[in-house]
């Protein structure tokens, strides 16, 4: 009879290390591209700026006594951004919120468990994602509103004063929305309320400050994000007391300033 003797069979441990910043980038990078809600939105977003560019363009070709001021100027064609700043916006919220929504987020601070990462790495890809196809949409759609005008009547051109400013500016302007929207997003964690709080701060807070409140109402509504980047793409001034350059140093410290606060409350609270 033969004697069989079994010898300890040695276990490799596996050691994982933490994601870096460029993993987290990278994997932000994946998470935007497959959720369909995201590319959708921003696709709407960037097909709205031509289009409406194109509209204006078409019913504003001949002068006339009955058109606003607003509609004449170098940045009328670029009137899509109305519209466009609940996209972006929404599209900001939708960037954060999804990972709450879903359970995701604690796969996400597993792999990156000093967490600030994350945030910065969303921060880059929504920053990269948006700047580069709405600053280019936006000059394309003034580029095209205007040689359609230009085929009926003098329009204006990049060279023209203030032009250059809102054709690029309203892109900026867009970006910037965008950022607020996913740092309120951070600090909500529901889409919703992350919803909600945008229009709120954006939409209605201004509304509710400058006809109702009072005098000094119209003050304090005019340095809240969405009044303050409006006076850096506006060629009208419209009653703004903020000059173009000053409102858009407001509003990048609005957006600078709910980094901060998404940072604070993403180190402190539980996912």
């Amino acid at each position: 009879m033969t004697e069989v003797t079994m010898t300890p069979t040695r276990t490799k441990q596996v050691t994982a290390d933490p994601v870096s910043l460029r993993g987290a980038v990278r994997a932000e990078w994946i998470k935007f591209v497959t959720l369909r809600s995201t590319v959708a939105v921003l696709g709407a977003a960037v097909i709205v700026l031509p289009l409406v560019a194109v509209i204006v363009a078409h019913n504003t070709r001949h002068l006339s006594p009955t058109l606003d001021l607003n509609d004449v100027v170098a940045s009328a064609p670029l009137q899509g951004y109305y519209l466009d700043q609940l996209l972006i916006g929404a599209l900001g919220v939708l960037f954060v919120t999804s990972e709450y929504s879903s359970g995701m987020i604690r796969a996400t601070l597993t792999a990156v468990p000093k967490r600030l990462p994350v945030l910065w790495a969303k921060l880059a890809v929504f920053v990269t994602v948006t700047a580069i196809p709405l600053v280019t949409m936006t000059v394309a759609s003034f580029l095209l509103a205007e040689a359609y005008i230009n085929r009926y009547r003098t329009g204006y051109s990049l060279a023209d004063p203030g032009a250059a400013r809102v054709a690029i500016g309203t892109g900026i302007y867009l970006v910037l929305l965008g950022v607020i929207g996913g740092m309120i997003g951070w600090i909500v964690r529901s889409t919703p309320g992350g919803l909600v709080t945008y229009l709120g701060v954006i939409l209605v807070l201004p509304g509710i400050l400058g006809n109702v409140v009072g005098h000094w109402g119209k003050y304090v509504a005019e340095v809240l994000p969405g009044q303050a980047g409006a006076a850096f793409i506006s060629i009208v001034p419209e009653g703004y007391s903020l000059r173009p350059w000053p409102g858009l140093f407001v509003m990048i410290l609005w957006a600078g300033l709910l980094t901060a606060a998404a940072a604070y409350s993403l180190h402190r609270r539980d996912a």
